[in-house]
């Protein structure tokens, strides 16, 4: 055989070492990604800024078909003028949220516990719901708020947006135990829409806890720490912004109310229960996209709006044992575009009910079982060797020192769902601040319990779509 050319030869080798370039580059895309530390810092030291007014803009969504779509906007806690940081001190404040994030933890672990082995409904007397027992412990885990509407003529109240339960309830007048909220506190006899709902109402029958007094319900619901609502079980109107109205909603009419979500009236329940805003309202689906927590904008939380066309579907699972909660099927976690190493029926549900993941707007950072977390961080901090690490805080134990960096080179990592799906993380998703001179930290913790959490932190920036109707979550990046 003839030698080849020279030129044919050097053009050849080019090719093949272009080749060799390209992949690796295009390895190193799903094993790394960039972060711009000095936007996420300075986005962070806007949080002492003076506030801008919270916007009640609601745009128009496309709507299901057959189904009114209603929508509310959402805020991040911080932007309600009475629940602004009292602190120039960023690091406080991150103290503060996680302070509040462990006690709400504490409590859907607790429930989750007592869900399982709960044999029957507690019953409380009137005289115990008049004399509740005052807890000590703040719990304040809302980490959202949507303004919504109450009674007729229709008053709008900063209410806490929660996953994690079903009873809607806001505080009420005559009040014998308050928190301090933005909102004057909701006067139900200047409604005209309000009706108690008597013992033997279907509504109040469907309460894990109630009694009668006068012929009319009572309610309580305790949050695993002492903190509670106690009070009247009613309907109401309730409105949705300029979007619509539904009347006769079962809520929560709390006279006796301790140690919950300082700054909003009350709670928007949009667990599974037959008693959540969603099933009351019978929404097929609904949806929202978390804001940065420390960003000032907002967005919506809608019901029946279509849900996007680029939405990555996961499916929704039925727990036996307790509907309150919307379990996910997660079954991996990506870290540098390699699955982590550990078994996957360590996130799924057991047979007495034990286990599984949930969705929750109200928990900030996800939590993994022990086994699974440890994996995580694991792979996590070997491929990011390379950054200055820093000493932990709080329940973080991997942390970083980026005070001298404006931008940084981390792993990706991604949450993989059942079917092969895959959501991908941004670094803000898993990479945040904890203090405004730049250390961060990666925001996945270890839980000693069975429950997994995705929390808010993982969720920013996000559309999360509930499809009641289909039994799927969608998750549409960069919707908000």
């Amino acid at each position: 055989m003839a030698p080849q050319p020279l030129s044919l030869t050097l053009t050849a080798f080019i090719i093949f070492f272009s080749l060799i370039l390209t992949s690796s580059a295009a390895d190193d895309d799903h094993q790394f990604e960039f972060m711009d530390v000095a936007a996420a810092l300075n986005q962070a030291r806007q949080v002492f800024s003076p506030p801008n007014t919270p916007s009640t803009t609601v745009l128009p969504q496309q709507q299901l078909d057959g189904s009114p779509s209603l929508s509310l906007t959402i805020h991040p806690r911080h932007s309600l003028p009475s629940a602004r940081p009292t602190t120039a001190n960023y690091t406080a404040l991150t103290l503060s949220r996680l302070a509040r994030d462990q006690s709400r933890v504490h409590s859907l672990l607790l429930r989750h516990s007592l869900s399982l082995s709960r044999s029957s409904a507690s019953e409380f007397s009137p005289q115990q719901f008049q004399s509740p027992v005052t807890s000590g412990i703040r719990l304040g885990s809302g980490e959202y708020f949507a303004r919504i509407g109450v009674g007729r003529p229709s008053k709008d109240f900063y209410m806490v947006v929660d996953t994690g339960s079903d009873i809607s309830w806001l505080q009420c007048q005559p009040c014998s135990t308050c928190y301090d909220q933005a909102d004057p506190i909701f006067n139900p006899s200047a409604s005209a829409s309000y009706r108690p709902l008597p013992c033997a109402a279907p509504q109040c029958s469907a309460l894990e806890v109630s009694a009668c007094r006068t012929d009319s319900c009572l309610y309580q619901v305790s949050y695993g720490d002492g903190s509670y609502t106690v009070g009247n079980f009613a309907t109401e109107t309730v409105t949705f912004g300029a979007t619509g109205s539904v009347p006769n909603v079962a809520i929560g009419c709390g006279h006796h109310n301790e140690g919950l979500f300082a700054g909003a009236a009350g709670l928007l329940g949009l667990g599974g229960g037959t008693l959540s805003l969603n099933s009351q309202i019978k929404a097929a689906s609904f949806s929202y996209c978390l804001v940065n927590r420390d960003s000032s904008s907002s967005s919506t939380l809608e019901f029946n709006s279509a849900r996007a066309s680029d939405a990555v579907l996961a499916p929704l699972l039925t727990n036996p044992r307790i509907n309150t909660y919307h379990f996910v099927a997660l079954n991996g976690i990506n870290v540098g575009g390699r699955p982590v190493n550990f078994s996957p029926d360590l996130l799924d549900i057991g047979g007495d009910g034990r286990g599984g993941v949930i969705i929750d707007s109200g928990t900030a950072v996800t939590r993994l079982r022990s086994e699974v977390y440890n994996s995580v961080r694991d792979a996590f901090a070997g491929m990011a060797r390379d950054l200055p690490a820093a000493s932990g805080f709080s329940l973080f134990d991997t942390c970083y020192d980026l005070s001298r960096m404006t931008t940084v080179r981390v792993p990706t990592v991604s949450l993989q769902f059942a079917g092969g799906k895959a959501v991908p993380l941004r670094p803000s998703n898993f990479l945040i601040p904890v203090d405004d001179a730049g250390k961060y930290c990666f925001a996945f913790a270890a839980t000693s319990g069975s429950l997994s959490i995705i929390g808010n932190v993982q969720q920013q920036g996000t559309r999360v779509s509930y499809d009641l109707a289909n039994k799927v979550v969608g998750f549409s990046p960069n919707k908000c």
